[in-house]
């Protein structure tokens, strides 16, 4: 079983590619350092250049033959006000965050549905009574998001909307792949203590959003009192390898419980409350 991990030199992206190793998988890990857990193979990929995304994905799809499972997780983080962020600073986040998970699975794709074309070939021919040997699976998507995508975090404005794309981009393929058997799903972190909090570009509220460096400051103490990052692979190794995943689930039961009562709230009260919390 052959597996492909975006983000693998640290965090959660790294976590999971130890505990696929620990299941089998080979893994490849892609990521900018193109470090990666002891038994896994590294990659140096720069996520937001799409062509040297495929290039890497069609090198790993020549030498074994299929692909088996994707996980997107390449991610950063900005934080400020809206008002104070640099346009450029916005959209080299989204092509992170985005355009990065869009571009490794646009890149998978081929691979996975032909595939799945071959599954479903097979299934037709046994309920026909023809004698013919399954393919397999088709493959499986999992996508890095956030809680922050339903919940959007003041000061972190640009990552929640990315996340939120990321969850749109997920449950719209899950639809579309469905046919070859291909599975898609995204999985939801709450605060987790990785490298990701210190790595992330602030810009200043300054006089005019006084509230701003208090805020940041809060979440970056949840952020690293949070759930382990091995906790969260483990939800995403489940959502790689589950016959029929959910298409979204959330890592830590706290944050369940939030993202529950977030739901059932009033939208106007729901965030008013996210807002005395930030």
């Amino acid at each position: 079983m052959i597996a492909i991990v975006t983000g693998a030199s640290s965090g959660i992206g790294y976590e999971v590619c130890a505990q696929l190793r620990d299941l089998g998988y080979t893994v490849y890990g892609l990521s900018r350092r193109g470090t990666a857990p002891e038994g896994v193979s590294g990659r140096s990929v720069d996520v937001t250049d799409e062509a040297a995304v495929r290039a890497c994905v069609d090198e790993i799809a020549a030498k074994e033959g299929r692909i088996d499972v994707l996980v997107a997780g390449a991610g950063m983080g900005i934080s400020g006000p809206i008002e104070m962020t640099a346009k450029e600073d916005a959209r080299y986040l989204m092509e992170v965050n985005f355009y990065g998970q869009f571009y490794a699975a646009k890149a998978v794709l081929p691979y996975m549905r032909k595939q799945g074309s071959g599954q479903v070939q097979a299934d037709a021919q046994a309920q026909a009574g023809e004698t013919s040997a399954k393919s397999g699976r088709a493959g499986s998507i999992v996508f890095i998001s956030s809680v922050a995508a339903p919940i959007a975090i003041p000061y972190q404005s640009f990552y929640s909307a990315s996340k939120s794309a990321v969850n749109s981009l997920a449950l719209a393929l899950r639809n579309e792949v469905r046919d070859y058997g291909i599975r898609v799903s995204a999985v939801m972190p709450g605060d987790s203590g990785t490298g990701f909090t210190d790595a992330r570009k602030k810009t200043d509220g300054g006089d005019a959003y006084p509230r701003c460096e208090r805020a940041v400051a809060s979440m970056e103490h949840d952020e690293r009192n949070g759930i382990a990052p091995s906790k969260v692979a483990s939800i995403v190794i489940k959502a790689a390898t589950k016959k029929n995943p959910a298409p979204l689930y959330v890592a830590g039961f706290k944050y369940r419980l939030l993202l529950g009562l977030y739901n059932i709230l009033p939208t106007r009260l729901a965030v008013w409350l996210v807002g005395k919390v930030y």
